[in-house]
């Protein structure tokens, strides 16, 4: 079920009260509950989905207990690649098979050769590159003696599938979040409320910022022939907001509505707009991913500890990896190379940890470099965007052309004014918050309580009366 519908509107409220007056007594039937909402909510969508994520749960569950039991190095790689096989081997049928297929045959016929194969309809499961992630990550850590493995099967299919974070992440590690499975839980006010505040601009960033982008960014991007280079441009900017309302919202809800239980999950997204430069973008932005593939891809290739050449290399690889994971496209694949070469650069001159604070800290506004630092990051993010969102790769060469014309210089022909002065709205208040873990968590706190309450009212009522046209989360196609 989405967050932003009818559905979740009840299912949040009757897990919420069940959770705390029915199931408190006892820490393993409350995970147990956690784990029925959770398979619930994941089989809204198609029951017959939850196979995979049981058998995923049990294989890794089973590997954590061998390897904790068997100590010949051996056997330990063994029992880890029957982990690695099965996960990535789900992940590989389901998401990439016709990927593969239909390159195989394409490779084929380029030399002569004839290659007769069906393609199969395959649906792809919502969420699987996610926790297919969160339970491999479970199983390395285990392997490196980093997690120590649990016994408490309950625990951990809740940890796998706990449903405010199951289908879009953050993707979670076992060290932070399934010792809070092991934790007895009492319910705090000042918590909830904070969960509920994050839930709120998180609803207003997916609500009212991504679905009224996506509205125009449909429009200009499936018709980019018919326009002129500044629609063409404006389309690609709108899609950059889209898809970080869409996607930093539902994080945000994922966030806060685990708040609401009493669980703490890591920050996704810090900001990322405000970036500096390209290795600053990908310190804030899907942080949950990009660290994933840093600790068990970029980190185990050597890093940075090996010479100039096998840096290169290890930079390209986790690039093209991580748009591979987004998806079975081309298009992603080039996405990842050209944010590889934005990267390489500064990796190699040994300036992509520059900026590791917050930009503008002790000040109100951004100095003359900084505003031209952030605008260069931006507009290089967001031609990289066009071949994430296009259909083929041909496309995304057409709509770039298409922006660099003459026409490029005149006046869009599309002028959603409107989508603008909530973008400018969000853009204040989301720098104004930089600091924080989501933008209002500090603002107006120190208010009057009848100002900041009129304040969230008036979020309600624009989510109510602005929203854009109900549409699923970017993310769930990954």
């Amino acid at each position: 079920m989405l967050f932003n519908s009818l559905d979740f509107a009840l299912f949040l409220p009757i897990v919420f009260l069940l959770y705390w007056f029915v199931f408190k007594k006892n820490l393993r039937l409350q995970n147990g509950f956690v784990l029925v909402a959770s398979y619930v909510f994941y089989g809204w969508w198609d029951y017959r989905f939850l196979a995979l994520i049981l058998i995923s749960t049990i294989v890794d569950y089973l590997i954590g207990i061998h390897l904790s039991r068997t100590r010949s190095a051996n056997n330990r790689k063994t029992i880890f690649a029957i982990s690695l096989i099965v996960n990535i081997g789900l992940l590989g049928f389901f998401k990439y098979y016709n990927f593969f297929l239909d390159n195989f045959i394409t490779a084929f016929s380029f030399f002569g050769a004839s290659f007769k194969a069906e393609s199969l309809n395959i649906i792809l499961p919502v969420g699987i590159s996610f926790y297919t992630f969160q339970t491999l990550s479970y199983t390395i850590d285990v392997y490196r003696n980093k997690v120590n493995p649990t016994k408490d099967f309950i625990a951990f299919a809740a940890f796998v599938a706990f449903f405010p974070q199951l289908v879009a992440g953050p993707i979670e590690r076992a060290s932070n979040l399934l010792p809070q499975f092991f934790a007895k839980r009492e319910f705090k006010y000042q918590k909830a409320v904070d969960g509920l505040r994050q839930i709120l601009w998180g609803l207003f960033k997916k609500v009212v910022i991504a679905d009224n982008c996506a509205i125009f960014v449909n429009q200009i991007f499936e018709n980019y022939n018919a326009y002129s280079g500044s629609t063409l441009l404006l389309g690609a900017v709108f899609f950059a907001f889209q898809i970080y309302g869409d996607f930093s919202g539902y994080s945000d809800i994922a966030i806060g509505t685990a708040r609401l239980f009493g669980f703490n999950l890591k920050q996704n997204f810090a900001f990322p707009y405000f970036s500096r430069d390209i290795a600053e973008f990908w310190r804030r932005w899907h942080i949950s991913l990009s660290t994933w593939f840093r600790d068990y891809v970029y980190i185990p290739l050597g890093g940075s500890r090996v010479n100039k050449l096998f840096q290169a290399r290890n930079v390209f690889i986790i690039f093209i990896v991580s748009g591979f994971w987004h998806g079975a496209n081309w298009t992603f694949l080039i996405w990842g190379t050209l944010n590889a070469l934005y990267f390489l650069p500064l990796l190699l001159l040994k300036k992509n940890r520059k900026h590791t604070n917050v930009v503008a800290e002790n000040t109100v506004l951004p100095s003359a470099t900084e505003v031209i630092q952030i605008t260069i990051t931006f507009f290089i993010t967001v031609l990289a965007w066009v071949f994430f969102r296009a259909k083929t790769v041909g496309d995304a060469f057409q709509y770039l052309l298409g922006i660099f014309k003459q026409s490029l210089l005149s006046l869009p022909e599309i002028r959603p004014t409107y989508v603008l002065v909530f973008l400018l709205i969000f853009l204040v208040v989301e720098w104004n918050g930089r600091r924080s873990q989501y933008a209002i968590e500090h603002l107006w706190l120190k208010k009057h309580w009848l100002l900041r309450w009129g304040i969230y009212y008036i979020i309600v009522i624009v989510i109510f009366l602005y929203g854009g046209k109900q549409q699923e989360f970017i993310y769930f196609q990954f």
